[in-house]
């Protein structure tokens, strides 16, 4: 019987975490879920081909920890979905908007990318899915949101250079774009918006398993845009 390929899933408890990591389950994946805390580490303990692991991304050193525990399982992709928000505009945001911003939005992703890079080439390849944001490829939005704006385009960034590295490689990077996600914070905070016009974190899920699929691993360099009416 064939081994279970497995998949590297960070934010793992979160709205969107949670969806994806059932998607893939699902789907027959083994998946290594990456929380961001020792009290979500039981969440997926009903499902027998997750294993959980409490790890600080924003913690060179654990994350090391971290890698060599999952070295020997060789991930053939990593789902990247650590991330975070905040309003302002350039009035707004000083320097500690833009930090806290980059170590959530770009540092969490970046110190998973560099530690997986020698775990692809050892296998041959592989596959990296990062979540940008609309307003990082809307200036008119964005300048309203500064700090987000520029953490998730240093995201965009990182994919382009994670393709350049990869050429011949068979290892990418695809960069998700979801316009509002329908969660119970964000119904919270906009309750006189119709959640339908919003990207549920299933609909996420299921491209992100699209991406892994056969056919989606023959896509280079894409950015793929879920906005629905958003």
């Amino acid at each position: 019987m064939e081994t279970p390929a497995s998949i590297l899933v960070t934010g793992a408890a979160g709205h969107l975490g949670t969806s994806v990591v059932h998607e893939l389950h699902q789907l027959g994946y083994r998946v290594l879920a990456v929380v961001g805390s020792k009290k979500d580490i039981s969440i997926f303990e009903h499902l027998e081909r997750v294993t959980s692991y409490a790890v600080d991304l924003l913690d060179p050193s654990g994350v090391a920890d971290f890698m060599d525990t999952i070295r020997p399982q060789s991930p053939r992709a990593a789902v990247l979905l650590v991330g975070g928000f905040t309003a302002g505009g350039f009035a707004e945001t000083n320097v500690e908007a833009l930090e806290a911003m980059f170590r959530l939005n770009f540092l969490t992703a970046y110190n998973m990318v560099q530690p997986m890079l020698p775990v692809f080439d050892a296998r041959g390849g592989g596959q990296f899915i990062l979540v940008g944001a609309k307003p990082a490829l809307m200036p008119d939005v964005g300048k309203g949101l500064v700090a987000y704006s520029l953490s998730k385009s240093l995201v965009f960034d990182l994919a382009q250079l994670i393709n350049a590295y990869g050429q011949g490689k068979a290892i990418s990077a695809t960069v998700i774009v979801p316009g509002t996600i329908d969660t119970p914070p964000n119904r919270k905070a906009m309750p006189d918006v119709d959640p339908a016009i919003w990207v549920t974190p299933e609909a996420i899920g299921k491209t992100i398993a699209f991406v892994l699929s056969d056919t989606g691993q023959m896509m280079r360099e894409p950015i793929l845009k879920l906005y629905n009416r958003s």
